[in-house]
């Protein structure tokens, strides 16, 4: 297996760690307080093109690779995951939506063209208050009308970008008997009659990322903005739930790393007994482990990337690097934490703001509970 960076992915690393460090870090203290999402800095990076980096030219994307892609995010994380994870839900699971779709390729280049550049923002509706991890408890529906079009009624929550999104994927069940397997799955666009933003949640961590409820009362969608018709809809879900894994995971090796690096710096300028506390065997060897468990992370991100360039099986790659990237954010958050002593606990040194921000990767896009049944399934065949 062939892990050498490409030079165009080396690019668009350079070019997301570049953007995060002079753009992203000043002022992302005070974005986490107030919760706000810095829209003009989101639209500024888009027109790098870096939303659309893995989609093909042909749907208005850059043509890159997935393992380019998961570099950004991993990048732009180390600093500001509440961006990462917007970055990630625009590219991999609106734009995975559109581009995995069996939707004609002028649809296809109509609803992901302008994502790429960051001109307009998507957003992924699967999620309801009774449809978790059960994604059988959906109860927004879709009825057909005479003309083709569909009348959409329900709700979507923790909808991430869904406050600022102009393209929605809806996806509803079109007979409620059939459950999933009637499954289809719609853009909605901002502004269509009946489609509302609802709560948007004040959260522990991510908190300048904008997620909210999403009402549909009698929405009429085209039918041409149908992108799964009946009974693809579920495939289509779990498809481009593989791929949004990948950014994830990216974004929890991120912030592990971005962490890391930060207790890196203090335990060399800390001094405690005369010595800087790197000095200090057991903090060293802590860090020792830390960093290893960080690279094991990285390989299996990577090796998930990969696959999915290569066209090669990806679910279980993409729920592996999930499961070891985010609980590798977790813990080496809490230990960053710990190891700045008094200083971790304050929102100056930022660590504070990452061990919470780590604790939502472990839950989204498939908890990591369901990460083991998609790894364990295969085991036993």
């Amino acid at each position: 297996m062939d892990l050498e960076l490409t030079q165009a992915q080396l690019d668009m690393q350079k070019l997301a760690r570049d953007f995060a460090e002079k753009d992203l870090l000043p002022g992302v203290v005070e974005r986490d307080e107030k919760g706000e999402f810095p829209l003009e800095l989101f639209k500024k990076f888009g027109k790098t093109g870096a939303y659309g980096y893995p989609h093909a030219e042909a749907y208005g994307g850059l043509g890159g690779s997935y393992v380019g892609y998961a570099l950004a995010v991993e990048e732009i994380s180390k600093v500001d995951a509440s961006f990462g994870i917007a970055f990630s839900v625009d590219t991999s699971l609106y734009g995975g939506s559109i581009v995995n779709s069996s939707a004609p390729d002028e649809i296809k280049k109509k609803f992901l063209a302008p994502i790429a550049y960051g001109e307009k923002i998507g957003s992924f509706g699967l999620t309801e208050h009774t449809a978790g991890s059960d994604a059988a408890g959906c109860k927004t529906v879709a009825t057909q009308q005479e003309d083709g079009s569909w009348i959409i009624n329900g709700s979507k929550c923790f909808n991430t970008n869904g406050p600022l999104a102009d393209f929605t994927v809806i996806y509803s069940l079109t007979d409620p008997a059939l459950g999933t397997k009637g499954m289809a799955a719609f853009v909605v666009e901002k502004g269509t009659p009946g489609f509302t933003v609802g709560k948007v949640e004040n959260k522990m961590g991510i908190r300048c990322a904008q997620v909210s409820d999403m009402h549909l009362d009698n929405v009429h969608v085209p039918a041409e903005n149908m992108i799964a018709p009946p009974g693809k809809g579920f495939q289509l879900a779990m498809k481009t739930l593989d791929g949004g894994r990948i950014g994830v995971a990216a974004q929890g090796l991120g912030i592990a790393e971005g962490a890391f690096e930060i207790a890196r710096k203090y335990m060399m300028e800390r001094q405690q007994f005369g010595k800087p506390i790197c000095k200090q065997q057991y903090l060293a060897f802590k860090m020792a482990e830390l960093q290893t468990k960080i690279e094991a992370a990285r390989l299996l991100l990577y090796r998930a990337a990969l696959a999915k360039d290569t066209g090669k099986p990806y679910s279980v790659p993409a729920a592996m690097a999930k499961l070891t990237c985010t609980n590798v954010a977790m813990e080496v958050t809490t230990e960053a934490v710990q190891m700045l002593g008094g200083n971790g606990f304050m929102k100056d040194y930022n660590v504070e703001r990452m061990m919470r921000d780590a604790k939502i990767t472990q839950i989204y896009e498939g908890t990591n509970e369901i990460q083991k049944l998609v790894i364990s399934g295969p085991i036993f065949r």
